[in-house]
């Protein structure tokens, strides 16, 4: 069969699946922009989008450059056509407007949108940081913002969302039309490795036999509580005068705003803890490959995943599935996964005193296997309900049959 699948950053969600299909000896093909990514036997097409204008109003830009992807990908998908390509099938992330128009060229061919997250005023990300409070405006830009999830909804034949959570924050008219399905974690690669070891840059080792705190998202800000970790790190490091801490994470913005009197938020939390951090102790590691971000949780004594109201972070998958003890915010998508006590620890997002004590509380444990239950009971987590090749696949695969 020919499956199309369409992402602006390959290969995003789809890489299990793309590469499961394309073993099978399915025609798979994946529409892009320009990217260095490849998966074995997918055939990559790269569209580029006309730059954005700037004109218009504030409200609508991200509108404007949804349409822009969309119809750069339609003009692909064309040529296809010309040349005799149908697809059986297609699979996109709504998120950007690339499969808006896709069911205009073939109204027969089913379309199955990802539906990442939807935006709301009150009782999601928006509003959740007194530090960081909603512009007046954000009611209006917000319902604005969503237009493009909105008419992706209508485009589609069927949506797909990866936890019950981000779909439980689209509109009850729509969720009947969404199925959860989450794209999954390769837990016979994300395993425990008492063997692990890490060289810092300093030359010094590190193994499971040190005591170290670990924390990992894509870029270093308040969406991933970046701020309130770093505000428990003096408790932290005070209490567990041999405890090194390891932090991976690029120093842009992904989801928030930018820091004010700071090129990032890692040099204003930095300034704002001026003093109160052992800086031999603290290592800021940037991006890693693969294979060394999996070295940092294979090592982990204790990690911490904290988020808004959000996303959920396929890091904190993978943690549980490393088999780490993860201290985790009581919020609605890290409950999902956790249970205080039984497959890891929550706290409250903001109270910092209460992170540090937590932290520090499971490294003094640590030593005794007081923590082995609960890193057991996460790897089981990570296995029973997010195993690539067990559940998600499956599901996956269950899901494109009932479309097909």
């Amino acid at each position: 069969m020919k499956f199309l699948f369409v992402h602006q950053n390959m290969p995003g969600q789809y890489v299990h699946i793309a590469r499961h299909l394309a073993q099978s000896g399915h025609e798979v093909s994946f529409i892009t922009q320009p990217r260095v990514a490849q998966i074995a036997g997918v055939r990559k097409l790269e569209y580029q989008p006309p730059p954005p204008s700037g004109d218009g109003h504030a409200y609508t830009r991200e509108l404007e450059r949804g349409v822009a992807n969309g119809l750069a990908v339609a003009r692909l998908c064309e040529w296809l056509a010309r040349d005799g390509f149908v697809p059986d099938i297609v699979i996109g992330h709504n998120g950007w407007g690339e499969i808006l128009y896709l069911k205009d060229l073939w109204p027969q061919t089913p379309l199955l949108g990802y539906f990442e997250f939807f935006y709301r005023v009150s009782g999601s990300d928006v509003d959740f940081d007194r530090e960081f409070p909603p512009e007046p405006d954000a009611p209006m830009g917000l319902r604005t913002r969503n237009a493009l999830n909105l008419l992706g909804l209508d485009a589609v034949d069927w949506g797909q969302s990866p936890t019950e959570w981000q779909r439980s924050q689209y509109p009850k008219r729509y969720r009947d039309r969404i199925t959860v399905v989450h794209e999954g974690v390769d837990t016979s690669l994300v395993r425990p490795d008492p063997t692990a070891r890490l060289w810092l840059s300093n030359g010094h080792c590190l193994s499971r036999t040190d005591e170290i705190v670990t924390y990992s998202a894509r870029d270093l800000e308040p969406y991933r509580g970046f701020h309130v970790f770093m505000r428990s790190l003096p408790r932290v490091l005070e209490r567990r005068p041999a405890a090194q801490v390891l932090i991976v994470g690029n120093d842009g913005v992904s989801y928030g705003r930018q820091p004010e009197g700071a090129v990032s938020w890692r040099t204003k939390m930095l300034d704002e803890l001026n003093g109160r951090l052992d800086l031999k102790r603290v290592h800021f590691l940037g991006h890693l490959s693969y294979q060394q971000y999996l070295t940092v949780l294979q090592i982990s004594t204790v990690h911490v995943y904290l988020t808004y109201p959000f996303v959920l972070s396929w890091s904190l998958l993978e943690a549980m599935s490393a088999g780490c003890l993860v201290v985790g915010s009581r919020t609605p998508p890290v409950e999902e996964v956790m249970r205080d006590g039984e497959n890891g620890r929550l706290v409250d997002f903001f109270d910092v005193e209460a992170l540090g004590d937590r932290v520090a509380t499971a490294l003094a444990t640590n030593s005794d296997g007081g923590s082995n239950e609960i890193r057991l009971a996460a790897r089981q987590t990570a296995v029973e309900r997010y195993d690539v090749h067990a559940v998600t696949l499956p599901a996956y695969l269950g899901l494109l049959r009932s479309l097909l």
